[in-house]
């Protein structure tokens, strides 16, 4: 049998609460600068540097250079959905303010997972996709049925180009706050574009959290029956 004890290094990089805590904040998909990292993880800047270092150096976490700045973002979605299994088996956080206890509900609602659509939102789309034969479930992956291939093109998504991408095209992901799977992927992906594109939904600002705009309300209940009221 081949053994791997590299396995552990990765484990203990991701064992330490500052270096999780990094991680979880790069699901936004995005790319910070040390210093907004070490912010939103509640540590000093020089620590952030420290552990972002140690990522970088494992391949979680990757860097860019513009100019003097340097900004990290998540690997790739191999990284993003380790995380998310890993938060779907962890305690929650013990709620200790109002603002906390309000982040944490839009969280729940809606966010995104690396590059595409978790929470209660990503579940709703998923299941309408689902229930409208626009997917189908095979194993731990969706296909798009034909009735899909043009749902897709009505709603201006183009799938050729998307099945070209070098990666998973719509697989399972495991939603940590609802406990039930979503769209992953280049599908995945491509969806969440396309929402941001129209303005019905936009990102909240140092938070993976996603705010469903007004005319979004209107534009998710008329094309997947979705009622986010």
């Amino acid at each position: 049998m081949y053994a791997n004890p590299n396995a552990a290094l990765v484990a203990s990089l991701v064992s330490e609460a500052s270096r999780a805590a990094i991680l979880t904040v790069l699901l936004d998909g995005r790319y910070h600068p040390a210093s907004e990292l070490a912010y939103m993880a509640k540590i000093k800047p020089q620590t952030a540097s420290f552990h972002l270092s140690k990522m970088v150096a494992a391949n979680l976490v990757t860097v860019e250079q513009q100019g003097r700045h340097r900004y990290y973002g998540i690997q790739d979605q191999e990284v993003a959905q380790v995380m998310e299994t890993l938060l779907s088996i962890t305690p929650p956080v013990e709620i200790r303010s109002l603002n906390q206890a309000t982040e944490t509900e839009a969280i729940r609602q809606a966010r995104t997972c690396y590059d595409h659509l978790a929470g209660n939102l990503g579940i709703q789309l998923t299941n309408s996709l689902l229930s409208a034969g626009v997917i189908s479930e095979v194993e731990d992956q969706y296909m798009v049925t034909e009735k899909g291939e043009n749902f897709f093109k009505e709603f201006q998504i183009d799938l050729s180009r998307v099945k070209r991408q070098r990666r998973s095209f719509a697989y399972r992901c495991l939603d940590w706050s609802e406990r039930r799977h979503h769209l992953a992927g280049a599908l995945g992906h491509a969806l969440l574009e396309r929402l941001l594109e129209l303005h019905w939904i936009q990102r909240v600002p140092r938070t993976r959290a996603i705010q469903i705009t007004p005319e979004g309300k209107e534009g998710l209940k008329e094309t997947f029956h979705i009622d986010m009221e």
